[in-house]
């Protein structure tokens, strides 16, 4: 069928590679690009005996356009997956124009300076990729990602319009450690202690770091606590959601995670500003990261589930009408799958099924879009297919 390159190596870059190479019918080939290549071969002789799929190599530097043009045009794949870091998302972008490849991504560009993640540096690109003739699909993961395609599958088939959406995000797992992050931990820090804002009446609102705080009780899960955050599909949503008033984020964290932040974010340790040690520079939120456990190997201690969905609110025929789109994640079946925990899986999986979708041309049109800008069904039925079903609640508990 199709050949995709995957830019970056690391824990969910293994859970969509693992994915395509199930899916050997649509990816006969892959190739795997990392600044360390040594990870992509060994993940490619892991692989080796288990797929159709015919796996390739190649070292290189995402933050160059150039050698990553030049690769792009060497090995013609029909798209480009980036899991690599979101600061290197508009140079994997200017290489795929310059290429002429679709491009998809998982999480939306945040420069390394001044950690603050928002669509507009990606939506700059619209006009470049549709004189191009070419698609890039932003946020295939799940959240950005499914959470998109859960709001537009509620509005094509439960809703005339949305009023009201609350993205829940539970990680009820237990990794034994007293503190390490899920994904990588300077994106997860930066992401967690930057201040909260949700979307109300055409507006944003501001709140402090952890300042709104619910308890919410999760199917297949039980009671949490969860805190409302910034993150980056409120932003695409607003815009592409009709009669849309309010959109909230909650992620749940336990209390020995926030007790270990607060003292780390005390003496300084979550600083992105670079400090002089010993006669040279380092930012010190990037030695933490090199002293925490890699999310990677958190994969064979963590057990529990996650629940991650949406709750709707809105009006269908005039009625009052309430919606729970969500899917359960077990971390320990991912890891006998595919040798991940659960928060890799449920960002790999859509990343695979994202670009499935443009490089068959069921989703493809020139130009940047969010994921909602596409018709959900396709997407929802591969959810079901490869590994992450939802379910669904029409009397939902709904967030006060």
């Amino acid at each position: 069928m199709g050949k995709a390159m995957i830019i970056g190596c690391g824990g969910v870059a293994s859970v969509a590679i693992h994915k395509c190479c199930q899916n050997s019918d649509v990816f006969t080939e892959l190739c795997l690009a990392s600044r360390t290549k040594a990870k992509c071969d060994a993940l490619r002789d892991k692989l080796a005996g288990q797929t159709k799929t015919k796996i390739s190599t190649a070292q290189v530097d995402a933050n160059n356009v150039e050698e990553l043009t030049r690769l792009i045009e060497a090995e013609q794949p029909d798209v480009v997956l980036n899991l690599a870091l979101p600061y290197q998302d508009l140079s994997i972008m200017e290489a795929c124009l310059a290429a002429r490849v679709p491009y998809v991504d998982t999480a939306n560009y945040e420069p390394e300076d001044t950690a603050r993640f928002e669509y507009k540096w990606q939506w700059a690109y619209r006009e470049r990729f549709e004189q191009a003739g070419i698609t890039a699909l932003l946020g295939s993961g799940f959240d950005p990602g499914v959470t998109g395609v859960f709001s537009a599958y509620a509005l094509k088939h439960h809703f005339d319009e949305i009023n009201y959406i609350d993205i829940l995000d539970c990680n009820a797992g237990d990794h034994g450690y007293p503190f390490a992050t899920n994904f990588n931990p300077e994106i997860n820090i930066r992401e967690v202690s930057a201040n909260g804002s949700y979307w109300e009446n055409g507006q944003w609102v501001e709140t402090a770091p952890m300042e709104i705080k619910r308890v919410y009780n999760f199917p297949e899960v039980g009671e949490k606590d969860m805190y409302l955050l910034h993150h980056e599909e409120l932003e695409s949503l607003a815009l592409n959601m009709p009669g849309i008033k309010r959109i909230r984020f909650f992620m749940t964290f336990g209390q020995s995670y926030l007790t270990h932040l607060k003292c780390l974010e005390n003496v300084g340790m979550t600083s992105i500003q670079p400090i002089e040690f010993e006669g040279k520079q380092i930012v010190p939120l990037q030695f933490l990261k090199a002293v925490l456990p890699d999310p990677a190997s958190l994969g064979p201690r963590t057990k529990g589930k996650t629940n991650i969905g949406c709750i709707f609110t809105g009006k269908k025929d005039g009625q009052l009408k309430h919606y729970y789109l969500y899917n359960v994640c077990d971390h320990e079946k991912c890891y006998q799958e595919v040798g991940s925990q659960a928060v890799a899986y449920t960002t790999g999986v859509p990343a695979m099924i994202g670009a499935m979708l443009v490089m068959q041309g069921v989703w493809q049109k020139p130009g940047v879009y969010n994921i909602e800008e596409f018709d959900p069904d396709p997407f929802m039925d591969a959810l079901n297919r490869w590994g992450l079903p939802w379910q669904e609640s029409f009397t939902p508990e709904l967030v006060d």
